[in-house]
């Protein structure tokens, strides 16, 4: 019969939850962001979390008697694992979605993008920090996805009479960023 030592196990999962909440916050991330897909919906944040759990025990376990590196190593690991595998389970769903989009004004959509009135840009622009994708060109509308600071997309429109930005996946209107978070690329941020 195996004894649990409660101070390990209560120190490991502490060492777990700190490694996932790191990797959330992008410390342990690369370039592209642990939540950094260019599909959008929120598979890649749950498989990071899942990731790092799964992560941290495991490395947890290796560890042996002194174990939080391995745990936050394991957690920061299993964090960019889970984080890859649910971005392709966000893009395998956007493909699946390709019939789930509609036309308005001159521009494919996906089902869960509202249209607005646009004025074309059609460049690559890039994001000056995090900021949230979303359903309408409103602040308060639902969010379906989210861009890193530095991450480059493509800007398929401005919304007329406001800062917000038509924001697209392989020419598919994926959601609204605000104008203020984005620039060109070429061209310095405007703060």
């Amino acid at each position: 019969m195996r004894i649990l030592n409660t101070k390990t196990t209560g120190g490991a999962l502490t060492a777990v939850a700190l490694a996932a909440g790191l990797a959330l916050s992008g410390a342990s991330s690369a370039s592209a962001g642990v939540l950094g897909c260019s599909a959008p919906g929120g598979k890649q944040e749950g498989g990071a979390v899942i990731g790092a759990l799964v992560g941290g025990l495991i490395g947890n376990q290796v560890g042996g008697r002194h174990a939080t590196g391995e745990t936050v190593a394991g957690a920061a690991a299993g964090a960019a694992a889970g984080s890859a595998i649910g971005c392709e389970a966000q893009k395998n769903r956007a493909q699946k979605q390709g019939a789930a989009t509609y036309k308005r004004n001159g521009y494919r959509l996906y089902s869960n993008v509202q249209p607005a009135s646009y004025s074309r840009i059609g460049q690559t622009f890039v994001a000056e920090s995090g900021v949230n994708l979303r359903a309408a060109p409103t602040a308060s509308s639902a969010k379906v996805g989210r861009l890193q600071a530095g991450e480059r997309f493509q800007a398929l429109a401005a919304v007329r009479d406001s800062d917000w930005v038509l924001v697209g996946v392989n020419g598919v209107g994926a959601g609204y960023v605000r104008g203020d978070f984005v620039h060109p690329v070429g061209r310095y941020a405007s703060r």
